[in-house]
């Protein structure tokens, strides 16, 4: 794999270069974040290591910046010493993957890599057809008869994750995991919130042919309904 490191501190960045290449993964490393956005549009990158607090350009910034490029889809793992709940909370809203409290520990870092390209190689199989919806992972775009419903990258990864699992009853904690790559006592009103506009951008109330149920004290569930 391509890693893309941006971090401002030398001796970070050169403890994340040589923890990534342990795992046998190419590394290019930025100090500046606008060296690392103008980078992304010359050059392709499998998987970007983010500081969160840097003094010229945040990662936040740089984090907004690349989630409005078009087509451009780039896995991000937060990598900061900042371990409040509201941190990591924010930065996975904001559009990052994962998140890792520095400092990073070789074998965690390797695995937590792992795990995200693994997600990413599924992303690009074939589109999943459920009724009068299309889920196609591989340009992360849900259709609704054949019309493109927009929706922001972890809206679509929640959808793609129930659709892939109707009637399942799932977690809040099972999609904090498979969607956000966490778990422990994480805000839950993060799944909550992107429930609720994903039941509302898909129509999800059994006007379109599914259902999705909020179970009081559990998780939810995708089901079929009746729209006779």
């Amino acid at each position: 794999m391509n890693v893309a490191i941006l971090d401002d501190d030398p001796y970070q960045r050169q403890l994340l270069t040589m923890l990534v290449e342990t795992g046998g993964h190419h590394v290019a490393g930025f100090a500046h974040g606008a060296e690392l956005l103008e980078a992304t549009t010359r050059r392709t990158f499998d998987l970007l290591l983010l500081d969160w607090v840097m003094p010229e350009m945040s990662g936040s910034t740089v984090l907004e910046a690349l989630r409005m490029r078009p087509g451009l889809d780039l896995p991000v793992i937060v990598v900061t010493a900042r371990d409040g709940e509201a941190d990591v909370v924010g930065a996975l809203r904001q559009g990052a993957d994962d998140y890792i409290v520095k400092p990073a520990k070789g074998m965690e870092l390797l695995a937590r890599i792992e795990a995200l390209a693994r997600r990413s190689r599924l992303g690009r199989g074939a589109p999943l057809r459920a009724g009068r919806f299309e889920i196609d992972t591989g340009r992360r775009a849900v259709l609704l008869d054949a019309k493109e419903v927009l929706l922001t990258l972890k809206e679509f990864d929640l959808a793609a994750y129930l659709f892939h699992n109707p009637g399942t009853l799932v977690t809040r904690a099972q999609l904090l995991e498979a969607v956000w790559a966490i778990g422990g006592e994480v805000d839950t009103r993060t799944v909550d919130t992107h429930a609720s506009r994903v039941r509302r951008k898909l129509k999800l109330d059994g006007s379109t042919g599914w259902t999705l149920q909020s179970v009081y004290g559990f998780g939810y569930r995708l089901v079929p309904s009746d729209t006779r």
